[in-house]
C-alpha cells in the first residue's frame, strides 16, 4: 500500500449555499450552510448555535454512537447523523468543505443526499491550488464483526469503488444488492436513496421518543408483521396522517421506491459518507455484507491506522545498486551548494510531481566533530536542510540554466524528527509538491528515512531566485 500524490487538485465550493428542516431523531428545526474551505482542511462541522462555534473534523476518531447514524463527538460537541451529508460531498468529488449547523443533526430531507447533492451544485466546485492525496489499496483489508456476521473489506481496483450487499432475512426486504462502479455516478445512481426501517424499529423508537422528525416522505417503512390497531394509531399520530395503509410491494403507502434495490443503495450511500471518516482519498474496491453505522465507522477507524502508519514507513523503494538518474556532479551541475553543505548525493526520481534523492551518512561528515563527541547524531536542522535540497532539484528543472539560480527557505512547517540518523546511515528523501510551482515557489511536503523508518518530516517552502 502506499500513499499517492495524485496529479489531480483538491476541490472545494465556489460559493456558501444554505438548506433548511428538520432532524429525523431530534424533530428540531435547523439550517445547514455548506461553506468553501480552504487547501487540505478536509471535511468540517462547525456549530454556529454554540458559544465559541465549535469545529468537529469528520473524523473517525470521533465516532461515539452509531446507533441510529454516525454520531460524532469532540470536547463535548455532537454531530449526529453525518453520514448523509458526508456521502454528497464525496459522491461529488469535493474535497474541502466547512458544514455550519444551528443544532446537533443536519436537516433529514427526504432521506437521502439528493438536497445536498442539489445545492452543492448550486455553490458550484471550484479547483484549489493543492494537489489530492489518495491512497492506493494494494493489499485485501478487512474488518468482520463476529456479533452481526457483517463484514467490509477493501480490495485493489483501478478507482474508488463501492458494491453492498443485504440481507435482513425478511420476506418483505429479502436480498438485495448495488453496486458504484466510478464516483461519477453518484449522484444519478444512488443519492436519491433514502433511509429505511422496519416497523418493527419504528414501534421501538416511537417508544423512545425518538425519529421526531420522521414523516412518510423521508423514510421507508419495510412492514415486517402485522400492524395492531394500536400500533396504528400511534403511527397516524406520528405520521400526521388521517389514514396510514401497506402498499402491495410491503411499505407503508404514500411513497414510492426510486429503485427496486433502494434499501441497498442506501446502504451504499451510507458506506460512501462513513468511510468519508478516512479523512484521504482511497482506490480501491469496497465490498460489504450487511454493513451498518458501526462495521463502517469501525472500518473507517481501522483504514485511517493503516494510512498514519504508511504515511510514516512508506519508504521510497529505490533499488541502491542500479545507476541513479543523477550522480554528484550531476548534481552539482544544478544545484549551488559545495562540500561540506552538499547534502544529497544521488537523485533517484524526478516527475513534475516528486523527487526522490538519497546520502550516504559517513563519520567524516563536518557537523560530527561538534554534534556530538563520542556519540555522533546528524543535526535535524541539516535533515530538513538536505530535504530542501532535494526540493530544489524539483523546482530548478523547471528552468533552462538552473546554474544561474539560487534556492532560498521562504518557511518551514510542521517539523517533526521520529529516529536518530548517525554515521552509517544512508538517508532516503522524498518531496512532493503540496501546490504547483508558481513564480519559482516550491510549496512541498519532505519526509526523509533511514533503517526503512521515517526520521523526518517537514512542510517546506523555498524560492529559486536568479543570481544577479
Amino acid at each position: 500500500m502506499g500513499i499517492v500524490n495524485t496529479e489531480f487538485k483538491q476541490k472545494t465550493i465556489k460559493d456558501s449555499v444554505s438548506l433548511n428542516g428538520v432532524g429525523l431523531h431530534t424533530g428540531k428545526n435547523v439550517t445547514l450552510t455548506f461553506k468553501p474551505a480552504v487547501e487540505n482542511t478536509g471535511f468540517v462541522f462547525k456549530r454556529i448555535d454554540l458559544e465559541g462555534e465549535p469545529v468537529i473534523e469528520a473524523d473517525a476518531n470521533y465516532v461515539t454512537n452509531t446507533q441510529r447514524g454516525t454520531c460524532l463527538e469532540k470536547n463535548g460537541v455532537v454531530i449526529q447523523t453525518s453520514e448523509h451529508v458526508l456521502a454528497a460531498l464525496v459522491g461529488l468529488d469535493v474535497d474541502n468543505v466547512v458544514i455550519e449547523l444551528d443544532a446537533s443533526e443536519p436537516p433529514i430531507m427526504d432521506g437521502s443526499s439528493k438536497f445536498f447533492v442539489e445545492a452543492i451544485e448550486k455553490a458550484g466546485v471550484v479547483e484549489l491550488e493543492a494537489f489530492r492525496e489518495e491512497f492506493e489499496i494494494t493489499d485485501i483489508v478487512s474488518y468482520v464483526d463476529e456479533d452481526s456476521g457483517s463484514e467490509i473489506l477493501i480490495m485493489p481496483a483501478s478507482e474508488y469503488q463501492v458494491t453492498t450487499m443485504v440481507d435482513f432475512g425478511t420476506k418483505v426486504l429479502g436480498t438485495q444488492n448495488a453496486t458504484l462502479n466510478t464516483i461519477s455516478d453518484f449522484k444519478e445512481n444512488i443519492s436519491n436513496s433514502r433511509t429505511f426501517s422496519f416497523l418493527h424499529e419504528i414501534e421501538m423508537l416511537l417508544e423512545n421518543g425518538l425519529i421526531k422528525g420522521g414523516d412518510l416522505n423521508n423514510a421507508i417503512v419495510y412492514v415486517d408483521k402485522a400492524i395492531s390497531p394500536e400500533t396504528m394509531e400511534k403511527l397516524k399520530a406520528a405520521f400526521k396522517k388521517d389514514s396510514i395503509s401497506v402498499k402491495p410491494n410491503g411499505i407503508l403507502d404514500n411513497l414510492t421506491l426510486h429503485h427496486p434495490n433502494e434499501a441497498a443503495r442506501h446502504k451504499l450511500l451510507d458506506v460512501l459518507g462513513d468511510l468519508a471518516l478516512v479523512r484521504t482519498r482511497i482506490k480501491g474496491k469496497v465490498i460489504a455484507n450487511k454493513p451498518g453505522h458501526f462495521i463502517n465507522t469501525q472500518f473507517a477507524k481501522k483504514l485511517a491506522k493503516i494510512i498514519k502508519n504508511e504515511r510514516r514507513n512508506n519508504v521510497p523503494k529505490i533499488d541502491l545498486n542500479a545507476p541513479p538518474l543523477m550522480d554528484i556532479n550531476q548534481i552539482m551541475a544544478m544545484l549551488p551548494h559545495r562540500q561540506p553543505f552538499l547534502l544529497i548525493d544521488k537523485v533517484y526520481e524526478l516527475t513534475d510531481n516528486y523527487v526522490t534523492a538519497m546520502k550516504n551518512v559517513t563519520m567524516n561528515e563536518e557537523f560530527f566533530k561538534g554534534h556530538f563527541p563520542g556519540a555522533p547524531v546528524m543535526p535535524g536542522v541539516l535533515i530538513c536542510e538536505a530535504m530542501a535540497q532535494t526540493g530544489g532539484i524539483l523546482v530548478l528543472n523547471t528552468v533552462p540554466d538552473p546554474e544561474n539560480y539560487l534556492t532560498f527557505f521562504m518557511k518551514m512547517d510542521n517539523v517533526k524528527f521520529k529516529q536518530k540518523v548517525v554515521p552509517g546511515d544512508t538517508l532516503i528523501f522524498k518531496c512532493s509538491l503540496i501546490t504547483p510551482i508558481r513564480r519559482g515557489i516550491c510549496h512541498m511536503q519532505g519526509y526523509a528515512y533511514a533503517n526503512g523508518k521515517l526520521c523526518a518530516e517537514a512542510e517546506l517552502m523555498a524560492q529559486i531566485s536568479k543570481v544577479k
